[in-house]
């Protein structure tokens, strides 16, 4: 009788390689979505440090020490030429009031200041505000657990529970 010689696999070598497959994946997964959502985190931070920087430029070359009004402003470029205060990627549309950058919705309001009266922005932009406070809000938890906020102070604060109020409350946590 001829013996013939085995070849491939048996069921069982199969479903232990499938386990193991399966163990790492448990184990990188969760390791995985923590490295995204921190990254969603640093970008909403970006986002607010870069509104931050250019709402000081508008304010200081083209609103006579005012500040826009929104997003759609800080995106509009000065009438004699040249570049918008924001990237395309912050700016929204007329029709938009906020941006979803990074599992983040970033918005930009007056932050309970009044309009400035009388001042017309180098971009065309009127009315003008005495202050701003913007927003950064993670679109779900899985894209983010923490809310950020800032205003014409310039320092950003957090809030691990739920989005910052306008205006920013005296007790908000700046970021370290």
């Amino acid at each position: 009788m001829k013996v013939r010689a085995q070849q491939g696999f048996t069921l069982i070598e199969l479903l232990i390689v499938v386990a193991i497959i399966g163990i790492i994946a448990a184990i990188a997964v969760p390791g995985l979505l923590r490295a995204r959502m921190s990254g969603n985190e640093a970008s909403a931070i970006g986002s607010l440090r870069a509104i931050n920087s250019a709402e000081s430029t508008f304010s200081s070359s083209c609103a006579q020490g005012a500040y826009a009004p929104s997003l759609v402003a800080l995106g509009t470029p000065p009438a004699g030429g040249g570049q918008a205060f924001v990237s395309p990627d912050i700016a929204t549309t007329a029709s938009a009031a906020t941006v979803a950058k990074s599992g983040y919705t970033v918005a930009l309001t007056a932050g309970g200041t009044a309009a400035v009266a009388g001042v017309t922005a180098c971009n065309g932009i009127t009315p003008v505000n005495a202050g701003y406070q913007s927003n950064a809000d993670p679109i779900s938890s899985s894209t983010g657990t923490r809310h950020f906020a800032t205003d014409s102070r310039g320092t950003i604060f957090q809030d691990n529970a739920a989005a910052i109020a306008t205006p920013i409350p005296a007790a908000a946590t700046p970021i370290q």
